[in-house]
């Protein structure tokens, strides 16, 4: 019995998916050079889609699995045709199965963005593979758009929904009175229509840490080409064009003070006015559009990492709620218009009220 067959019959008789999984592996082109006795689980995410790594030839390749009754293939295949020929470093798709939901992919290694960091590298290094990630997003921001759905008031609303349902009555235990619902409903209003007043582009949703893949590491040992390799992107739509920007730089898992955030939102800026992405001229007017819609998705945030823990019982994401709280409250604090809000979350989070607004 092989690696792959005990990995299937391990765990058979509730995950028959892992059987179909490695009956399809067995029976792609001999050319392709897989060795299936390989096969070991490689990680999750937080859908239903699961990965696996298995050695082809002298290197690796990774195995999706998305279940067809609860993920679809199809979106990652197009977002991924859409990146690749704007030049932006994500897997090549070497054999698929839609209908079955399997996908072969080459691999584009095994260090995310985070896992480095928590090896402290050095700030140059940190430096440098920071500013990898900014010319991809700037390569991904000029991608074709063909085919996505477009971010509209409808769809920002129902992301915004995600605060009160989940963090607010949820994970706060403190559903929102008639007073402040309104208080709410009138920032989220304020939000929206700034941020669908931004140029649109096409949004990764996702441009952060765990989705960003350290390709170029040292010379002994494997390189999986130019840095960063991009995954988890199958969630792409047309939107404003500093939400990416604010994924990677408010990141829920790596926190970066004001200082990093400024220095590396410039350093973006100027990039986008030179490769002609539709950015203000103005830094000031691009730093607070930056804000607003970092404070739109960190909001949105607090929500889903509540709901993925009540719901849906995967409590580490309540280890970065006191992060994403700060980048909320960082911005929330900056600005009049969010003087309800930052009432809120006080009431919310149990501390006592504190002005210092600036705009």
């Amino acid at each position: 019995m092989n690696a792959t067959t005990d990995l299937a019959a391990g765990q058979s008789g509730a995950d028959p998916r892992l059987t179909r999984l490695a009956a399809w592996i067995s029976g792609l082109p001999p050319e392709l050079e897989l060795d299936p006795a390989s096969l070991q689980p490689a990680s999750s995410d937080a859908s239903f889609r699961r990965y696996f790594r298995l050695g082809m030839g002298a290197g690796t390749a990774v195995v999706m699995d998305a279940p067809p009754d609860k993920e679809d293939c199809r979106p990652f295949l197009h977002v991924a045709g859409l990146l690749r020929d704007a030049g932006v470093h994500v897997p090549q798709v070497l054999a698929q199965d839609p209908a079955q939901g399997f996908l072969l992919l080459s691999d584009l290694g095994r260090t995310t963005y985070v896992d480095y960091l928590r090896g402290q590298p050095t700030p140059h290094d940190t430096h440098r593979i920071y500013m990898d990630a900014l010319a991809s997003l700037v390569k991904l921001q000029q991608s074709a758009t063909t085919g996505l759905v477009h971010y509209d008031k409808g769809r920002l609303a129902t992301e915004l929904e995600l605060f009160p349902d989940w963090y607010a009555a949820r994970y706060r235990d403190l559903p929102l009175d008639a007073s402040d619902r309104d208080a709410l409903n009138a920032v989220f209003d304020t939000l929206i229509d700034a941020n669908l007043a931004q140029p649109f582009v096409l949004v990764h949703r996702d441009f952060h840490s765990p989705n960003l893949m350290v390709t170029d590491l040292p010379a002994d040992g494997p390189n999986y080409g130019p840095n960063p390799g991009v995954i988890d992107f199958q969630d792409a739509v047309v939107g404003p064009i500093t939400y990416d920007l604010a994924s990677v730089l408010t990141d829920a898992r790596t926190t970066w003070d004001e200082a990093q955030q400024l220095d590396w939102g410039i350093r973006y800026w100027e990039m986008a006015r030179k490769a002609g992405l539709p950015v203000p001229g103005d830094f000031a007017e691009f730093h607070r559009a930056y804000e607003w819609m970092g404070l739109q998705r960190n909001l949105r945030i607090l929500g889903v990492f509540a709901r993925l823990a009540h719901r849906d019982g995967k409590r580490h994401y309540l280890d970065h709620m006191p992060r994403v709280n700060t980048y909320v409250r960082q911005v929330a604090g900056r600005y009049l218009a969010f003087k309800p809000l930052m009432k809120l979350l006080d009431k919310l989070d149990g501390r006592q009220a504190a002005t210092g607004y600036t705009f």
